[in-house]
């Protein structure tokens, strides 16, 4: 069973947004393994809490510019 896990600041993609990735990145597996592999593909998205990690040696707060939209 392919798995892939993507790890994400929380607020950074709409349902929208983690919906196609889901979609996109199983599409693109099956190409690989054949159609097959989709009924067996799981695709998990994390959000990470802002302070959960770090980047540059430093702890990462995402940027108001980069939140996805209210609501969305």
């Amino acid at each position: 069973m392919p798995f892939v896990n993507i790890k994400t600041p929380e607020g950074a993609l709409t349902k929208a947004q983690k919906e196609e990735i889901v979609h996109r990145t199983t599409d693109m597996l099956v190409e690989y393994m054949s159609e097959a592999a989709r009924p067996h593909t799981m695709v998990l998205i994390e959000e990470v809490k802002d302070g959960g990690y770090g980047r540059a040696d430093e702890i990462f707060v995402i940027p108001e510019a980069y939140r996805a939209p209210a609501g969305a």
